[in-house]
């Protein structure tokens, strides 16, 4: 029996073969999976200089796989490295970051419940997939999980209906979208970036989408997830997905893997045979928070770049805030009427913290240099302004001032510059105006105490106008007794 199933079958070939039109070769055809083509693997310019590890900082074009890639500032945007990062090229599955963060932001729930969809699982055959099922209920935050670290094309799909209805009036969002953020190299032909002709971005493009998807603090979390557990649906069993991405695993003691970066934050593979292996990632050290893209690279070469590219970027940046750059160059105030048995002759150093502690903190990043040039011309930057004189005694911690901050985004950020010492006052020194009011005001007496200074003032005009009158009236006696002692001429009458 076997032989003559043996028999039967290779008739069936020999027969597929001489007749292609055939309806049995039709329908085996149909059946075959479809054979992938193979992906170019990039190599490394011959002329470029050896990439030297314990030099970051010397970097060059030539020394990455990468036919595209760009490096930027995820606080600022600022692009610190780049190699050809406006040729179009087709981005993959790194679309899948606009997808998910569209998702995040246009459905208001992502604990709710949905319901895969026919449509929604009708992708070609060798898609990356999270094997939903038609008819699935499953909770919408396993969705975008799923469509981050298993690259699934049916969940990309399944997030287009959810929030569109449709695929193509998802697609139509995206490509909105895209304009809005700044994308002007960039057409999105599907959710998933399988491979379409009209689906295409470039490097900088997508820095600018991966750039805008890592601020949200929903997306930052999913595409910096190792795993997640998806719980049991009306379809499956509970189950916990791992991303596949090298940039993020550790590996074990046994078998390391050199392509993990410590600081890595994510974010999104991609790859097929017009588009290489492409990724853009995310990492994040000692506050410096940066963004790099990598196109049409190796399939390890891709981590490779990144890595090389994201040490670039922590060897020129740092990151600071604004107390930070105020301590590079604190104020120091004078002090009048302080003690004479005081050291510092009455100067205070004076300290920064920030007003309000349940506001975050804000961060600058840019370069050392600059970083030293705006702590050396501080007023530049900062507001400072100070809220009382700086006439002694002055209590530690007493607030002298403010210092505000005005970020590019967000609103101002206002600090307290306090006295980090007291100073006494001069046992000698005459009271302030203000101290003359709180006296005045702390005194139960309406009326002020008697005494010769308080007699004076009353008793003094008073004195001085009976003075010169009294002066006025023995002027005139004497000036009446003259006139009487002068003899008078004698008159003569003329007849």
């Amino acid at each position: 029996m076997k032989k003559v199933l043996l028999f039967a079958l290779v008739l069936c070939l020999v027969f597929s073969a001489l007749f292609p039109s055939a309806p049995f070769s039709s329908a085996f055809a149909e059946q075959a999976a479809p054979t992938a083509e193979p992906i170019p693997e990039p190599t490394l310019n011959p002329n470029a200089e050896k990439y030297d590890e314990e030099h970051p900082d010397e970097l060059s074009p030539d020394q990455l796989y990468a036919l595209s890639a760009i490096l930027m500032v995820e606080d600022t945007g600022e692009v610190i490295f780049e190699k050809n990062p406006d040729e179009i090229r087709y981005p993959a599955s790194t679309t899948k970051m606009l997808t998910v963060l569209l998702g995040i932001l246009m459905v208001d729930d992502v604990y709710a419940y949905v319901t895969v969809s026919e449509t929604a699982l009708d992708v070609p055959a060798d898609s990356s997939t999270m094997k939903l099922k038609a008819g699935e209920e499953i909770r919408f935050i396993d969705v975008l999980y799923g469509t981050m670290l298993l690259s699934g094309n049916d969940g990309a799909n399944v997030i287009a209906e959810t929030v569109s209805g449709s695929i193509p009036e998802f697609v139509n969002l995206m490509n909105s979208t895209a304009q809005m953020y700044g994308c002007t190299n960039t057409h999105f032909a599907n959710p998933h970036g399988y491979h379409d002709d009209n689906h295409y971005s470039t490097a900088r493009d997508l820095a600018i989408i991966a750039r805008q998807a890592m601020q949200n603090e929903q997306f930052r979390e999913i595409a910096s997830a190792v795993s997640w557990s998806i719980p049991k649906t009306n379809m499956q069993k509970a189950r916990t997905i791992t991303t596949k991405n090298e940039y993020m695993l550790p590996g074990s003691e046994e078998s390391p893997n050199k392509y993990y970066y410590p600081y890595a934050v994510g974010i999104k593979t991609g790859s097929h045979s017009r588009s290489g292996y492409c990724f853009a990632g995310g990492a994040e050290k000692d506050g410096v928070r940066l963004i790099s893209v990598v196109l049409f690279t190796g399939k390890r070469a891709r981590w490779a770049d990144t890595i090389k590219l994201m040490n670039y970027g922590f060897s020129q940046f740092v990151s600071v805030t604004p107390i930070d750059l105020y301590n590079m160059n604190p104020i120091t105030i004078e002090t009048n009427n302080y003690s004479t048995s005081d050291s510092n002759r009455g100067k205070i150093l004076l300290a920064c913290q920030l007003q309000d502690p349940s506001v975050a903190n804000p961060r600058i990043t840019t370069t050392a240099s600059e970083v030293k040039r705006m702590a050396a011309n501080l007023t530049n930057l900062l507001m400072i302004q100070y809220t009382r004189d700086f006439a002694a005694p002055i209590a530690a911690g007493e607030v002298i001032g403010t210092m505000t901050y005005f970020p590019q985004y967000g609103d101002p950020v206002v600090y307290s510059l306090t006295a980090s010492r007291s100073v006494a006052r001069r046992e000698n020194a005459p009271k302030t105006l203000e101290e003359i009011v709180n006296e005045t005001y702390a005194d139960p007496n309406p009326f002020p105490p008697f005494s010769a200074e308080l007699l004076m003032v009353f008793l003094g005009p008073v004195l001085l106008v009976a003075a010169l009158v009294i002066g006025f009236f023995v002027l005139r006696k004497k000036h009446r007794a003259h006139r009487m002692k002068t003899p008078r001429p004698s008159r003569r009458y003329v007849k």
